[in-house]
């Protein structure tokens, strides 16, 4: 028999279940925000490493190489308690001080300039596997080089990668539990707290587990759906 006494009331019971609840809505804000900053500034740093001019294919390199060879822990804890010390002492206080929710927004900051790095190279990937006739052709018809990324190569690129797109949102979305250690109660930070409540550790990390599974497995199942609506036949070899 096991000695371990199961209780899975503790994730219903007032205010355990509206503490579980308000962390999965934390969860889902937080990684979508990031997401959306890392697919706007990771649009711009793939484009940025593939332009012809050598500056620009610097400035993105760099990015990408400094990002994402660094822990996104270490980013986070150098975001938050690190960057503020930077700054004037009076400065520093008053962000600890009156900024709103400052280790929410910060996840959200730090997550999606972590994420950026990521997307940047998956971005970039899509669209050097377009075949040079694709550029020739759009210069021909007299495109700039920034018509030809905005209307032909972009959108190319974007519906090619949509399966690794899909991995990058979910390493996001996962990524977002970390957010804990700098005091951000989502899903996994919840689960802790609970437990520090009513000793029933098994039940809400089971709980948060659960959540994690559900979560991701819609976002695959809606991501197949887009990338079946809007595949360019020949050019992803995903079977059907």
């Amino acid at each position: 028999m096991l000695s371990y006494d199961f209780d899975w009331s503790v994730l219903w019971k007032h205010p355990y279940g509206r503490w579980m609840l308000e962390g999965i809505w934390t969860t889902i804000t937080l990684s979508s925000l990031a997401f959306l900053i890392a697919v706007t500034l990771g649009l711009m740093v793939g484009v940025f490493r593939v332009l012809p001019n050598r500056i620009t294919r610097l400035i993105g390199g760099s990015y990408v190489e400094l990002i994402r060879n660094t822990p996104y822990l270490v980013q986070l804890f150098f975001w938050y308690f690190g960057l503020p010390s930077l700054l004037p002492q009076a400065s520093e206080k008053w962000i600890y001080d009156h900024v709103p929710s400052l280790p929410y927004w910060t996840g959200v900051v730090c997550l999606g300039v972590y994420t950026a790095s990521r997307v940047g190279e998956q971005i970039r990937a899509g669209m050097i596997s377009i075949p040079t006739d694709q550029y020739q052709a759009a210069f021909s018809t007299g495109l700039t080089t920034y018509q030809t990324y905005r209307y032909v190569i972009i959108p190319y690129a974007i519906r090619i990668i949509i399966p690794p797109f899909t991995t990058e949102f979910l390493t996001c979305f996962k990524n977002s539990a970390l957010t804990m250690t700098i005091g951000v109660l989502e899903t996994t930070g919840a689960s802790y707290l609970i437990d520090s409540y009513t000793w029933h550790g098994l039940e809400t990390t089971t709980a948060a587990s659960v959540v994690y599974i559900v979560i991701t497995l819609c976002v695959v199942l809606l991501m197949a759906w887009v990338e079946r609506r809007i595949h360019i036949p020949g050019m992803i070899a995903r079977g059907r």
